[in-house]
């Protein structure tokens, strides 16, 4: 029963082609053109897979070594989005099935607060050592080549969202979701300003207050361990940035974290949001919630531009990093690669599998759907003393 409507989804694709190797052996093509992927059934489905939430099952089968594939993950969710309405009018088809398959390409992310947060940011500074660079920056770096190296990528994109923000010394800088903190300390350093980061990750917080002792920065950088709207509003700050955290405050907060960020700010003072994106408002890949980003939810563009006038705020500069965060993705794959053995042995096989499926996922999303980062610059009310151009960040 199984097999025979899996194979009705796949035939209903006309456009593109891959080649599917059920579990008795059998092998079928599908789509007029020359497979460029295979998906392996290595075993029957479980009688608990559920066609009610295939997301979620197709991912759970793929960490149980049930489904395999051969071939760039990229190729799968191409041929999802070229086909999704032609497989969203077959009325034969369970309506949630077809609407799941729709979402493949939709490998999104977050929506969480303190225990979301750490059950992805505190599996460990030691994991993530292994594959990010040695800033332990988890957000898009910023590649001016593609050929430059990861962790030039990822102090370019400081200094990209550094220069956005027209630090003067004597500033206060606010980092809303401060990570392992060197977006503080070189804005300290290089910008003379007095910089607070935020996290609720104890890991991140603790290897965030070493680095700023080792270095002496005590008088000029602090970060705190606890949620951003516990701030007192009583300090001001003149310039505010989050990086890959507005993506955790959940679709009901995303008004919240704006009044947040009015009452912080000072007249005339800049904020930027650095956050992934999606064209539409819809819900959320229940595979990347349950073992991913419990809760998470990714807010479309529009929906982070309507609030800014709610709250006085208006556009300086807006741009959208896709590639960017493929290029970033396709590196943080590759260095996991070269430690699956030690992550085997932090964690298990299926802890392997699953950071391989959420690491190729993601990259494969935002180069073939609507998935996108953008970093949106806005002032609280009128600034007249702004640049007249950009030039300033391109320099």
């Amino acid at each position: 029963m199984k097999k025979q409507l899996l194979k009705s989804v796949f035939k209903k694709i006309n456009t593109g082609g891959l080649e599917v190797v059920f579990w008795d052996g059998e092998v079928e093509q599908y789509g007029p053109e020359p497979p460029k992927v295979r998906i392996i059934f290595n075993k029957p489905l479980p009688l608990t897979f559920d066609f009610n939430d295939p997301i979620l099952s197709f991912g759970e089968a793929y960490m149980d070594e049930i489904i395999d594939f051969e071939g760039p993950i990229e190729e799968v969710l191409s041929i999802v989005e070229i086909n999704k309405q032609n497989l969203i009018t077959d009325n034969n088809l369970n309506d949630k099935v077809t609407v799941a398959l729709q979402k493949l390409n939709d490998t999104a992310l977050k929506q969480k607060q303190s225990e979301n947060i750490q059950h992805h940011y505190d599996l460990g500074n030691d994991f993530f050592s292994l594959w990010l660079d040695d800033t332990m920056n988890y957000s898009c770096a910023y590649f001016k080549n593609q050929e430059d190296s990861l962790h030039q990528a990822q102090l370019q994109k400081i200094d990209h969202i550094l220069k956005k923000l027209q630090l003067k010394p004597g500033e206060r800088l606010l980092d809303i979701g401060s990570g392992w903190g060197w977006l503080i300390i070189k804005a300290a350093q290089q910008y003379d300003v007095n910089a607070v980061g935020i996290t609720l990750s104890e890991d991140q917080y603790n290897a965030t207050k070493q680095r700023i002792k080792e270095l002496g920065l005590e008088d000029n950088v602090d970060v705190l361990l606890h949620d951003y709207l516990d701030l007192s509003e009583e300090n001001k700050f003149d310039k505010i940035v989050s990086v890959g955290m507005f993506e955790h405050v959940g679709k009901e907060n995303l008004a919240t974290y704006m009044k947040k960020v009015h009452k912080l700010l000072v007249p005339g003072g800049l904020s930027m949001l650095h956050t992934i994106t999606k064209p539409n408002e819809n819900t959320v890949n229940s595979w990347i919630k349950k073992y991913i980003f419990p809760g998470g939810y990714i807010p479309s563009l529009r929906e982070s531009i309507w609030l800014l006038p709610e709250y006085d705020f208006h556009v300086q500069h807006i741009e959208s990093l896709r590639m960017h965060y493929a290029l970033t993705l396709d590196k943080w794959y590759a260095n996991f690669c070269k430690h699956i053995d030690k992550v085997e042995k932090m964690f298990d096989r299926r802890f392997v599998r699953m950071w391989r499926l959420y690491l190729q996922g993601c990259a494969a999303s935002f180069r073939i759907s609507g998935l996108n980062i953008h970093q949106i610059l806005f002032s609280k009310g009128l600034n007249n003393d702004l640049p007249l151009t950009s030039e300033h960040i391109y320099v």
